[in-house]
């Protein structure tokens, strides 16, 4: 009993664990089989980017010519443009001329004109007015004096020194024979607005002239060999300045 009871049960079992699919295992066959195997799809690749055509090089044409090399030893001259010199324009100078006036006949013509302007008729017959005049004259001698008021006992001696274009200095050596004294001056002088140096020189001289001899006076020309009468009045300053360039620079207006 215990033994039917025991089959029934191991029958039950086996009917709820049989699968319900049923699995042939078939083995294989003695001639060889082939199988096909389908290849994958290719990954996508990346489009590969257009590069801008290059424009053609436009070639140079070639010279027909042949081409010799350079000759080393030939010599070639550079010719440079010709450069036109333009001279300088030299300045006008007013010519001095060579022959230079009498200035003693040219002083005492004017004194006489001047003596003509000034001259009155003698009609002072009168001895008291004869003897104060006199007396006036007497009294002008011994001031060192002359009739005219002006001295006549002074001279002096100019000397120049350390002259450049542009400058210079005057040395003068006066003395006075009626009191026997002597003294020296020293001016430097610059050309300033004068045209030259030496104008300035001499118009710096006449205005020291002035202040001893402001009317006629004695010259002692060493270039003529004797004694010129001069005067310092304003109304004869340009023959005297013209004397003097010539008394101190001789070549004066013939090297310029």
């Amino acid at each position: 009993m215990a033994f039917t009871i025991g089959l029934h049960l191991l029958v039950v079992l086996i009917y709820f664990i049989k699968p319900k699919d049923k699995i042939d295992i078939t083995p294989p066959s003695k001639a060889g089989e082939m199988v096909y195997i389908t290849p994958g799809k290719p990954a996508p690749q990346p489009k590969p980017k257009s590069q801008p055509k290059a424009k053609p090089s436009k070639e140079t044409p070639r010279s027909s010519r042949a081409y010799l090399p350079p000759n080393k030893n030939a010599i070639t001259e550079v010719i440079k443009p010709q450069e036109k010199i333009v001279p300088p324009e030299q300045a006008k100078l007013t010519p001095v001329p060579d022959t230079v006036p009498d200035m003693a006949a040219l002083i005492e013509q004017r004194r006489r004109a001047r003596q003509g302007d000034s001259q009155q008729p003698a009609q002072e017959d009168d001895a008291g007015a004869t003897g104060k005049a006199r007396a006036l004259a007497n009294i002008m001698g011994a001031q060192g004096r002359n009739a005219n008021g002006e001295r006549n006992d002074t001279g002096g001696v100019f000397q120049i020194v350390n002259q450049t274009f542009n400058g210079a200095d005057i040395k003068f050596r006066g003395f006075s024979t009626n009191f026997k004294r002597t003294w020296q001056q020293q001016v430097h002088v610059d050309q300033g607005s004068e045209k030259d140096i030496e104008t300035a020189i001499v118009k710096k001289m006449i205005e020291m002239i002035r202040k001893e001899k402001p009317g006629d006076f004695v010259w002692e020309s060493h270039r003529l060999g004797r004694n010129v009468p001069m005067s310092a009045r304003k109304e004869d300053e340009k023959e005297l300045q013209a004397f003097l360039l010539l008394e101190f620079w001789p070549n004066y207006g013939k090297l310029r």
